[in-house]
């Protein structure tokens, strides 16, 4: 069983940064790969960015391109995301997923089975 345990979130103004961790346990090959998602209010969720820890691959959403970096240390149990220039349209509940079927790659919440609990992040203008 995999266990994600976010932290980070925060309030911010435009144009500032924050730093979000995803601490992960149980079996690494159920956690292969480890995205990031976000959820604003009345809004779809939306895949941010996903790390493949096995090669350090990556792969972001156009949204975030060039703002957001994800990032795992390396005893592969700790996911960053690092979040820069943020906006006020970045606002929503962030979540880390897990998931080990390949199409986790595509940043579709369908093939990710765990989930953390969320934490808030909050920009103003």
């Amino acid at each position: 069983q995999v266990h994600l345990v976010e932290s980070g979130g925060g309030s911010v103004q435009a144009g500032g940064s924050l730093k979000l961790s995803c601490a992960a346990s149980g079996p690494a090959d159920s956690r292969q790969y480890i995205a990031w998602f976000r959820q604003a209010p009345g809004k779809e969720r939306e895949g941010v960015a996903v790390i493949y820890t096995v090669e350090w691959n990556t792969q972001y959403a156009h949204s975030v391109q060039g703002r957001f970096t994800i990032d795992q240390n390396g005893a592969k149990n700790t996911v960053y995301l690092y979040m820069n220039n943020l906006l006020p349209e970045d606002t929503a509940m962030y979540y880390c997923a897990a998931g080990q079927d390949r199409r986790s790659w595509f940043l579709q919440d369908r093939w990710y089975n765990y989930w953390g609990q969320g934490t808030q992040v909050t920009v103003s203008s």
